[in-house]
Order: structure tokens, then C-alpha cells, then sequence
């Protein structure tokens, strides 16, 4: 696919947003436009999971609950391409459950998976729509989450659930959990492109651009 002169729209939570970057004009998707010539418009906010929550956000975490479904309508409606990258917060903070295949509403994840990606469906019905599934993660095989309650599934379901349902409506998929080089576990990598075990720096979002700038020419 040709990039140059396309509009993509990138939804996302914190690492699209540009967290833990030491120039913000680094993040993944700025690169990505700069390289290819295509018009790029960035919907991260840090946070945010694929599913809502079932309980009150914490104090000072009600920002979190504009969850990817919720802001799919906000999102500029002549896209030609579609990014959707989120997953790491629902293993990190989420408390739905994760369901079965069949759900189709908010209450599990697997059912929010399929609102999102039936919105983005019926709203750009002729874009490319792509998914990214998440990055490896310091504390990835943790049974308890950040607020210390069981994770709603191990790290690995997470992102397979995601392969999943993205493959029931025949989406795109650029699995960064297997190919983007970037595991936080090894100290070397931590240090040279995700110094907190979970945000890339400058560094680790030229790697993801350099990936997803292949994967969209190659379709």
C-alpha cells in the first residue's frame, strides 16, 4: 500500500500518546508520517483500556474510563487507515471479566473487543482497519494486577484474545508481542528502549514505526 498522501487515525492509551518520550515528535505515529508522506492524527489517551471498567475509577484515574469504544465517535471520519493499538492496560488495571468469543457487549473483554471493532467497522467501512496487539511488559506473568487484584487473564490470553476477534472480522494484525524485538524482561532492552518496563522511549518508538511502516506497505 502506498502511504503517502493517506489519512491514518491512531487510537491508542498512553504509549500512543506519547508517554516517557524525551521528544513527544518521536512517537510512533509522527515518525510514521514524517517518513511516508501520509496525514496522521494521534487519539491516544494514557490509561485507557479496550474495555471499561465495572467499578469507580480510583481518585484522580477518571480519565481512564474513556475507554477505546467510547471515543471510536470523536475520532475524524475520512480515515483511509485505522490503527487501534491497546490491551496492556486492561491486563495492568482492567476488572471485567474476559468472556467468551460469543459476548458482545462492554461487561467482558472479549465482548468489548467486538464493539470496538464493530464500531470501527460501520464507521469507516471502506478504511483498512489494522490492530496491534501489545508489548511484552515488565511484571507480564504477575497473576495480580497494578492495583493488586487477580489480572481479569494471564498477559499472553490478553493478547491472543485480541488475535482472535481481530481475525473474526478479518482485521489486519501487527502482533508486536511477537515481532517487535522489544521484551523489558532482559535488562539490556529495558535499558535501551523501555526504561520502565512498559512505555518505549525515543528509541523503542522508532522500532514500533519501523515495524508498522513495513506491515502497511506490505498490504
Amino acid at each position: 500500500m502506498e502511504l503517502k498522501g493517506k489519512k491514518i487515525n491512531f487510537l491508542g492509551d498512553s504509549i500512543t500518546e506519547g508517554a516517557c518520550l524525551d521528544d513527544w515528535n518521536n512517537v510512533y505515529w509522527m515518525r510514521l508520517g514524517r517518513e511516508t508522506g501520509a496525514t496522521v492524527r494521534g487519539y491516544g489517551i494514557g490509561g485507557t483500556r479496550i474495555a471499561p471498567r465495572l467499578n469507580p475509577e480510583r481518585p484522580g484515574e477518571e480519565g481512564f474510563g474513556q475507554y477505546f469504544g467510547s471515543r471510536v465517535e470523536s475520532m475524524d471520519p475520512d480515515a483511509d487507515i485505522v490503527v487501534v493499538w491497546g490491551g496492556t492496560n486492561d491486563f495492568g488495571h482492567g476488572d471485567v471479566p474476559l468472556g467468551t468469543i460469543d459476548d458482545r457487549d462492554n461487561t467482558t473483554f472479549y465482548g468489548a473487543l467486538h464493539c470496538l471493532y464493530r464500531a470501527l467497522w460501520e464507521k469507516y467501512p471502506a478504511a483498512t482497519i489494522v490492530v496491534m496487539t501489545p508489548l511484552h511488559r515488565v511484571g507480564e506473568h504477575d497473576t495480580l494486577n497494578e492495583h493488586g487484584n487477580p489480572a481479569i487473564a494471564p498477559f499472553k490470553t490478553i493478547r491472543d484474545t485480541i488475535l482472535e476477534v481481530a481475525a473474526y472480522y478479518s482485521f489486519p494484525v501487527v502482533d508486536l508481542y511477537a515481532i517487535s524485538n522489544l521484551n523489558p524482561e532482559l535488562p539490556v532492552i529495558k535499558e535501551t528502549f523501555m526504561p520502565d518496563g512498559l512505555h518505549p522511549n525515543d528509541a523503542g518508538h522508532e522500532r514500533i514505526a519501523s515495524r508498522l511502516i513495513g506491515f502497511l506497505k506490505a498490504l
